[in-house]
């Protein structure tokens, strides 16, 4: 407890012994809150990222002042799934396979299998095989880097003038 009053990460050891279920390939940013004391009834799939600050509830402790009960529900995230900075994951949600949920969304419902949501309260706005094509058609010779090295001068400034002519650059 003094750990997570300090900011300091989760330990996902103390979690999995908890009940917290994760698959292959599990990607954590920086400040991801997994509901610690209700861990047990979060799963979540192979292939999934994180981003920084997303919190994962699986409880609802204000039904504690009216009467005395915390109400806990299942989160299931799916494999294939990036959920965005600042996003926040309610009690009872199913996210399906291949979603991309936007930065700084609140999930409230479900979110089906592929698809990309967003907003307060977060909503289904495209499949996510739209949102890759349209991605995609962006992308060309002049804003498309492999393996930038942000340590090397060069590169940053190749990629600083792409970003400034081409309002975004895609790195691998």
């Amino acid at each position: 407890m003094l750990e997570y009053l300090r900011g300091e990460p989760q330990h996902l050891g103390k979690l999995y012994k908890r009940g917290l279920k994760i698959g292959k390939s599990f990607n954590r940013l920086g400040g991801v809150i997994i509901d610690p004391s209700h861990c047990n009834h979060i799963t979540i799939g192979d292939n999934v990222t994180l981003a920084p600050r997303v919190h994962i509830l699986a409880h609802d402790a204000s039904t504690y002042i009216f009467f005395g009960k915390t109400r806990a529900a299942n989160v299931t995230i799916g494999n294939d799934v990036f959920i965005g900075a600042s996003s926040i994951i309610l009690p009872g949600v199913k996210i399906g396979n291949r979603v991309v949920v936007g930065a700084g969304s609140v999930v409230t419902k479900d979110i089906p299998d592929n698809s990309v949501a967003a907003g307060n309260p977060a909503k289904v706005i495209c499949s996510v095989d739209d949102y890759i094509a349209r991605e995609k058609s962006k992308m060309n010779e002049f804003n498309t880097f492999v393996a930038l090295d942000p340590a090397k001068i060069e590169d940053r400034n190749k990629a600083n003038a792409a970003a400034a002519k081409y309002g975004e650059i895609f790195v691998s």
